[in-house]
């Protein structure tokens, strides 16, 4: 059977809501990405920004610039080079930014479908509750768990039971439309699932009605006020629990038909404000919308008010003969209050007392509706897919994203309660077009002038929006714009009876300024904050060679550090349509490449020089000193090198670093043959530079004078240990030797370095195994909070961990006891506190070292503590605190938990080259402060890797492309700012920088994002010139024909408002610079859908082959005519470059053009092995030769059924798969003496296939299908099998569910074994004994691999994936086996031969690295290994990117 993972998680944003759910956070952002739930938190930073209206992309952290305090009167010329000449005069703006903060990060074993909040959920902390809708008809309500960090289930709803359908018929709750609303008072809940059914979850709130100011103990009793904290962990199904203080009240089901009979047919429905009782608006009809059967205007818009203790509703108000395209029902505050209804073509707002007033939007609602609308027409909006929100919320505007970007502001006419008119202003374009590029799916409010539009088809963006007016016209308005304050609303008394129903109405209030009269008087600008990446949808995926410029610096620096090939994907959707290319490991920019074979570790330093005696003292002679003297302003200076020469000899020299590399140092008094240097650093607030010896440290001031020497001398014992490892944090040293003792030493104000006394026997007595120092910034390890509220900062602490695996914490300087020890750290536990302890007999793992290092970017880092194992595998905890009821113990408060990482490191290579025995003990893990933005550590060695974080991610360790790494180093410096240094295992060493146009964190690999601007629907690589075809489609307005003689009168046709078609665009993209360098534009009316690169046959007397570029398009110009196709074959010509673009030396030129008369040409492949074509034609299959006269002659054919979706062959076999919209699965061979197409095997039901592709096994060949539900389906061809009729019905196997990462394009790879294996998944060369992977690219941005297994490691894994599935926790309570069941209703693909198997679900292996090592022993003798790491040797074949190391 096979194993299915995924590769990369979820990047398209589905859903997203703004709510209290963190204590002590303020305003939170959860955001639903189909399968991952992400609770971020925002940042206010004061950054640069760009006065240019192009400033969209905000997704990578920049390096801060270190020179922004220099001199002007530079004397040597250094400001020109490092600011530029214009730098001095025109500087950025400074504004505020908002920054997203990544909290928590939660996979889910579902598929999102809504998101809810319910107000002061938790009594104790006073937080909000989550409820999170899954498809089928599942909820599940959440709430943030202080004491574990992470999401805890509160209880879980389902109604997917039988006796909740309508009827026996009914369809399948997968083929309704299921969404969740909640009441704005959070006094309950509604799932609107099937076709007419409402589940009603209600809360329980305190009744905020009660005046308590009267209340008299001796009459009334003793006060009311908030009982215990009831543990209420234990998660409940549908409100059947025992407890009785729980949050919610018993669920219960209405039919709609039972509100109200017309509510027949429900489009959508939302909760009101203003209303004592929960009351929700909803759109129905008794009929189905059809424009064909010339229905108008019966849909109806009813209020209903809700009795939650009776179970019963009251209809308030009902509104009938509305357009019957509305889709959607928005609720308003005060002051406008009511719902918004939104159609197509028109806006339409209906009051608390059922009175309409709409706006139509653009001509076509004339011929709708005939519902009283004011025109504005002249709009030419088109408002299908666009999203609203309140944007002021005193006056009542709204903002409106359409779905091509466009941004409108929706106002409101008010006299008194009345709303008597609204008027719609469209944003100028050139304002808007630069933040919002793709269809917005969520929008919602940050802060006073920002929000966040959660977008599935680009990248998601947090924008906010500021005004710039004149001088005349600030001062006029300073007195009275208060738009940027929101304070409460006052209450007052109800001075009419009937305004009792709707509840209270804010006072009168200072009015703020109208956006709309902001846009008249000044000038309103939007601005992109922040960004979050996204790679879906992906539309196709190839891969491709990296390409340099021949004979450039590039191409030289970059032997050994790029990649063999590259996944490039077609990605993203109208504007926001890209390329992403992507790679496994990060490629680092090469700026110096040099040989430097004796190198074995790096130390880059920048110290202040010392001051003159002539410059010390007086005010005059500080103003002399210049930078040469601070270093907060300064490039790195010096590099100290330790050596191994070829005889063995150990040495350590000092360099002085150049802008882009290093040159030797002399005249100081540095010693080489002092020794091997262990660490370096700088001490005593930059003024001494310190050389850690494995016998002595070297104190040297900033000129290299050597002012101290410590040695490593027990003056007790008279032994001399040898120092293994150091870290510094000044004013600190630590030091561990070789006789497992720990030394601590400080720097004092004289900068004389001391021994620290250890006064605790602890440290003396116990065997240290390694240690780290970490200076505490962020005030995470910090006591607590002083009687000022604030937490003190800068505390420097000692992580110690001794040989029977026990973690100490100290505060420096007090080391007379630690503040925190647990004993259980070589237990990897999943949780661990001071407390933890294993069972007797518990495993242990070998930790080689420790590490405790802010990682993270220059908007947001924390630290981490990150664990070194043997075999170099990392496992990274995250320090969290726990506030007690009047605890002060600081061990009681501190807790670690353990982050997921599913990434193994490699195996070391086996090598002649006898290696020292030191470098086995100096390959230390490296904290790097600043390396391209990034606070990151690098792990160096046989698997060198870095670990990476942004403020919108979870750490990730992802590789370094290249061999192994024996030293490393940051390295800034003129020439090369913020990178780092490091020497391979060859004697290479490279002064490198992280390219910057690259994103890492978010998606656990190497991305790049090439924006293209239009829809990208289809990308082919053409290796013979190294560039990529990509086939986009464009949308212009639909012109009638003017030629046409049987219709004279389109001539005249005068429309402003035109339909939209699909113009075809083919591009000629150069990997080199990435840019466009040719264009071909198809015929109006003519969409691209397939780019093919085959290796066709172009002479019929040489046989000649070349490898050529075809494309299927389609011809649509309405439906009264026929589909047409074309295809066309081109060839990548080279020409004479452009002036100053060597890239542009390519072109496409046409070589054969066919016409289709019926069909469009929707998939074509390559087929057999004489250079022929498969292409798939309306309802053929059809195989074409290419001939020298330019046409393609037609040799074989296949008749298939509707229309084909994918057409895909074995390469060199002849056998070939054909995927039908409606139709299944057909299985095909190719003759060529004679020509024929003969049918092998098709599946044995009708069923929707978006994708399928073959999967070889051995000698088994298996056939990946996949449908519109999600599910992929494993077929196979066995003519030896009773139950396939000799074959003719295909065998199913198994069905396994992806959720919403349903595949719609495919790869087929061949696995590498070894090093110098090519990824040719398209050649018949390869070897068949290779194993295949294929790749699965899916909309919400998933790449998955599927991979064939043996049968013993399907039987092992199985076992493994079961104990883990009935072991691990799940979030939200959901079941990750339900999950990747199929559906009731899936179709049967085929004879069923499955005998009960499934794809292993290489999700729930990827926990296995979450257990503690008990665990995973007891796991391992139960599913039949030898232990852990026979486990991990198997995890690493078939999890991640095994076998695509050359990616």
């Amino acid at each position: 059977m096979q194993c299915y993972t995924e590769l990369t998680p979820p990047t398209a944003v589905t859903h997203s809501l703004t709510l209290q759910f963190v204590p002590g956070q303020g305003s939170n952002l959860a955001v639903a990405k189909s399968s991952i739930l992400q609770i971020f938190r925002t940042k206010i930073v004061s950054a640069e920004v760009d006065s240019s209206p192009a400033n969209a992309n905000a997704n990578r952290p920049r390096a801060v610039p270190r020179y922004e305090g220099r001199i002007t009167n530079d004397d040597d010329g250094l400001e020109t080079s490092f600011l530029g000449g214009d730098n001095l005069t025109a500087r950025a703006d400074r504004a505020n930014t908002t920054k997203l903060v990544l909290v928590s990060e939660t996979s889910l074993p579902g598929t999102i479908t809504g998101l809810a909040r319910v107000k002061a959920l938790n009594k104790s902390s006073g937080t909000d509750g989550l409820l999170i809708a899954f498809k089928d008809a599942r909820l599940s309500l959440v709430e943030w768990d202080a004491q574990k960090h992470t999401l805890t289930t509160i209880s879980i709803h389902y109604y997917e039971q039988d006796d909740l359908r309508e009827s026996p018929w009914a369809a399948p709750l997968s083929q309704h439309v299921n969404f969740l609303a909640a009441d704005p008072g959070s006094r309950c809940a509604a799932l609107k699932f099937g076709a007419r059914n409402l589940a009603i979850l209600p809360f329980k709130l305190v009744d905020e009605d009660i005046d308590m100011g009267d209340w008299d103990e001796e009459l009334d009793g003793p006060r009311p006020g908030p009982g215990p904290v009831k543990d209420l962990s234990g998660a409940v199904v549908n409100g059947a629990s025992n407890i009785e203080d729980t949050p919610y009240s018993p669920s219960f089901v209405l039919r709609l038909s039972n509100l109200d009979p017309n509510l027949l047919h429900p489009v959508h429905l939302a909760f009101l404000h203003e209303y004592r009782e929960p009351t929700f608006g909803i759109l129905s009809s008794t009929k189905h919308a059809s424009n064909s059967l010339g229905r108008k205007d019966h849909f109806t818009y009813m209020v209903f008010t809700l009795d939650l203790q009776q179970k019963a509703s009251t209809t308030i108000l009902s509104v009938s003969g509305l357009p019957q395209d509305l889709f959607r029902v928005v609720p308003l505050p005060a002051p406008v209050g009511g719902a918004l209804l939104v159609g197509a073509n028109e806006l339409i707002h209906i009051d608390q007392s059922g009175k309409p007033n709409g706006v139509a939007v653009n001509p076509l609602t004339k011929q709708c509706t005939s519902f009283s609308l004011v025109d504005q027409s002249d709009l030419n909006l088109r408002l299908e897919g666009c999203v609203i929100d309140v944007l002021m919320a005193d006056l009542g505007e709204l903002l409106i994203i359409l779905s091509d970007g466009r941004m409108a502001l929706v106002t409101f006419r008010i006299d008194g309660r009345t709303v008597s008119g609204l008027g719609i202003r469209m944003f100028p374009t050139e304002i808007s077009a630069s933040v919002i590029h793709s269809r917005v799916t969520s929008l919602c409010r940050l802060g006073r002038n920002t929000m966040f539009a959660g977008i599935e088809e680009g990248d998601s963006i947090v924008f906010g929006w500021t005004k710039k007016q004149s001088q005349v016209a600030r001062k006029k308005v300073r007195t009275q714009d208060t738009s940027l304050d929101f304070d409460p609303f006052e209450d007052e008394d109800m001075e009419e009876d009937e305004d009792d129903l709707y509840g209270e109405e804010p006072a009168a209030r200072a009015r703020p300024m109208s956006v709309a009269s902001i846009a008249k008087s000044g000038e309103l600008t939007f601005r992109v904050h922040d960004a979050l990446l996204n790679i879906g949808p992906i539309q196709k995926i190839t891969h491709g060679a990296p390409t340099w410029l021949p004979g450039s610096e590039e191409e030289q620096n970059s032997a050994g550090v790029d990649c063999e090939q590259q996944l490039v994907c077609a990605v993203g959707r109208g504007k926001s349509g890209s390329l992403a290319i992507v790679n496994l490991a990060i490629q680092p920019k090469v700026v110096g490449r040099f040989e430097f074979h004796e190198a074995r570790a790096f130390w880059t330093v920048s110290a202040k020089k010392p001051i003159p005696k002539s410059l010390q003292g007086g005010d005059k002679g500080a103003s002399v000193v210049g930078n040469d003297y601070d270093t907060s302003g300064q490039y790195d200076q010096f590099m100290i090198v330790a050596k191994v020469d070829l005889d063995g000899y150990e040495t350590s020299d000092v360099y002085a670093l150049t802008a882009a590399g290093f040159e030797g140092l002399t005249g100081t008094e540095f010693e080489p043959a002092a020794g091997f240097t262990v660490q370096a650093g700088t001490m005593g607030k930059g003024t001494r530079i310190i050389q850690v010896l494995k016998s002595e440290v070297r104190c040297y001031d900033g000129d290299l004078r050597l002012n101290q020497i410590i040695p490593m001398l027990d003056e007790e014992t008279g032994a001399e240990p040898r120092v293994v490892s150091g870290s510094i944090a000044d004013p600190y040293l630590l030091l561990v030797r070789d006789d497992s003792s720990a030394f601590f030493a400080q720097i004092d104000s004289n900068n004389e370095i001391e021994e620290v006394e250890k006064k605790d026997k602890t440290l003396t007595t116990t065997k240290w195994l390694t240690g780290s120092l970490y200076t505490d910034a962020n005030g995470v390890f910090a006591e607590e909070a002083t009687d000022k509220g604030v937490k003190p900062t800068g505390d420097i602490l000692a992580f110690l961990l001794s040989t029977t695996g026990a973690l100490h914490i100290y505060r420096l300087p007090d080391l007379s006891k630690p503040i925190y020890v647990a004993e259980g750290l070589s237990y990897i536990p999943p949780g661990l506190s001071a407390d933890y302890a294993a069972r007797k007999g518990t495993n242990k793992e070998t930790v080689a070292e420790i590490l405790v290092a802010d990682l993270g970017d220059t908007t947001h880092s924390s630290p981490y503590l990150i664990l070194r194992h043997a075999n170099n595998d990392l496992t990274i905890y995250q320090p969290f605190r726990v506030k007690g009821d009047g605890e002060v113990n600081f061990s009681k408060t501190l807790f670690f938990q353990k982050l997921p990482n599913p990434s193994f490191a490699k195996i070391p290579e086996e090598t002649v080259q006898e290696e020292p025995t030191h470098q086995l003990l100096l390959l230390s893990m490296r904290p790097c402060a600043n390396i391209g933005g990034y606070s990151t550590v690098f792990l160096p060695g046989p698997s060198p890797s870095f670990v990476i974080k942004s403020s919108k991610s979870m750490p990730r360790v992802i590789g370094l492309q290249g061999s192994a790494v024996q030293a490393m180093s940051a390295f800034h410096t003129e020439g090369c700012e913020h990178g780092f240094i490091y020497a391979d295992m060859h004697g290479i060493a490279r002064v490198t920088q992280l390219p910057s146009d690259y994103s890492f964190a978010e998606t656990g690999v190497s991305v790049k994002k090439v924006p293209i601007g239009d829809d990208v629907d289809a990308v082919a690589f053409h290796p013979p010139s190294q560039g990529y075809v990509v086939g986009c489609n464009t949308t212009e307005p639909f012109e009638l024909p003017k030629d046409d003689d049987h219709h004279k009168e389109w001539t005249r046709e005068n429309l402003a408002f035109k339909p939209l078609v699909e113009r075809g665009v083919l591009k000629l993209i150069s990997p080199i610079t990435w840019a466009v360098i040719d264009t071909v534009q198809m015929e109006p009316c003519e969409s691209v859908l397939c780019v093919e690169t085959l290796n066709l046959e172009v002479s019929e007397t040489t046989n000649e082959r070349k490898q050529l570029i075809a494309v299927g398009t389609a011809i649509c110009k309405g439906e009264d005519l026929p589909t047409r196709g074309r295809v066309y074959v081109y060839d990548i010509a080279e020409v004479i470059p452009e002036p100053g673009r060597p890239e542009t030396n390519r072109k496409l030129k046409l070589v054969a053009k066919e016409d289709i008369a019926r069909g469009a040409v929707t998939a074509i492949s390559e087929v057999g092995t004489q250079g022929l074509m498969l292409m798939a034609q309306g309802q053929k299959c059809m195989v074409r030769g290419l001939k020298e006269d330019g046409t393609l002659l037609p040799v074989a054919f296949m008749d298939m059924n509707c229309f084909v979706t994918s057409v895909k062959e074995l390469p060199g076999t002849g056998l070939c798969l054909m995927a039908d919209a409606f139709k299944g699965v057909w299985f095909t061979g190719y003759t060529e003496e004679p020509y024929k197409m003969i049918l092998f095997g098709k599946s044995s039901s009708n069923f929707e296939v978006l994708n399928a592709d073959f999967l070889p096994d051995g000698r088994e060949l298996y056939m990946v299908a996949t449908d519109a539900e999600g599910s992929i389906h494993i077929l196979q061809f066995d003519p030896e099998h009773p139950k396939s009729l000799q074959g003719h019905l295909l065998l199913h196997r198994t069905t396994f569910s992806t959720g919403a990462h349903y595949p719609t394009s495919s790869l087929l790879l061949v696995a590498s074994t070894g090093e110098a294996s090519r990824a040719n998944g398209a050649s018949a060369a390869e070897p068949p004994q290779n194993p295949h992977v294929l790749l699965l690219a899916s909309p919400t941005g998933v790449i998955a691999a599927l991979r064939p297994l043996s049968e013993s490691a399907y039987r092992r894994l199985s076992s493994l994936a079961a104990q883990l599935s009935t072991t691990l926790p799940h979030a939200a309570g959901l079941n990750p086996k339900g999950y990747r069941a199929p559906s009731a209703n899936s179709p049967q693909s085929g004879v069923d031969a499955g005998v009960g198997r499934s794809i292993i679900d290489g999700t729930i292996l990827e926990r296995y690295t979450e257990l503690g090592t008990g665990r995973r022993s007891e796991m391992a003798s139960r599913a039949g290994y030898g232990g852990p790491d026979e486990i991990r040797a198997e995890l690493e074949e078939i999890l991640g990117w095994a076998g695509m190391g050359y990616f």
